[in-house]
């Protein structure tokens, strides 16, 4: 890398880091501190690439100055994502923890993996998916998607459980179709799909047998329209990016 390619991109790390920690301290003072930990380590990931010397590569910076000021600010945010860490994990034993995400219009990063992982352990064997709007296409490719995470592991996931309403205009048939898919594909994964409608249900929520309960205000909903269609067998969706 030439040497002015390599101080325009250590400008550019030094940059999205800045920003990247800058938002974590307004989430920590606004107490919110799941997504603080997760800005303060990707801010922290970002300043350690600019500030420390790099074999053979001319991105690091060469200001000493700098890079000492860097690694005081860096020592100070990891000891605060240690500590908010370790609050998370303390409310999480008194059974106490409660967090809110919210996804911004046009935001990217907020795939069902980053946001289920983290209560996906090998303890989870079954989930109850309570939903209305499982209707039309690009809900049931969302259905999909997140049956799909759940087959990755690494929980153990063996039932699942499905209460929709059925859809109200000419595609309940095709609603129901792509959901006896659904079912037979999760099927040959050795997962057994329960599927219940109810026109009295309005809540969406997720729960899992280890004890964690999700509400998100639009359900599985929260992806633009994808373009492509009429995707219904597990792995499928690898290829694929809705956001």
């Amino acid at each position: 890398m030439s040497r002015a390619g390599g101080d325009a991109a250590a400008a550019a790390l030094e940059r999205a880091g800045v920003e990247t920690v800058r938002r974590a301290v307004e989430l920590d003072l606004a107490s919110r501190f799941q997504e603080s930990l997760m800005c303060y380590q990707e801010g922290i990931d970002l300043l350690l690439q600019e500030s420390l010397p790099k074999c053979l590569c001319f991105t690091a910076t060469k200001d000493e100055v700098k890079k000492q000021h860097y690694r005081q600010k860096i020592s100070e945010y990891m000891t605060r994502a240690e500590d908010i860490k370790k609050h998370i994990e303390k409310e999480k034993q008194d059974g106490k923890y409660h967090k809110q995400i919210k996804i911004d219009e046009n935001a990217t990063g907020f795939s069902y993996e980053k946001l289920f992982q983290e209560y996906l352990n090998e303890i989870v064997t079954e989930v109850w998916v309570e939903d209305p709007y499982i209707r039309h296409v690009h809900q049931l490719y969302n259905f999909l998607r997140f049956c799909e995470m759940l087959v990755k592991g690494p929980c153990k996931v063996k039932t699942i459980h499905l209460l929709t309403s059925y859809d109200e205009g000419s595609g309940k048939i095709q609603q129901i179709s792509s959901l006896e898919e659904i079912k037979q594909s999760l099927k040959n994964h050795g997962v057994t799909l329960n599927v219940s409608f109810s026109s009295s249900i309005h809540d969406r929520e997720i729960r899992f047998n280890s004890g964690w309960m999700i509400k998100i205000g639009r359900g599985l909903d929260y992806f633009k329209k994808p373009q492509i269609w009429g995707l219904c067998n597990i792995c499928a969706c690898e290829q694929l990016n809705l956001q």
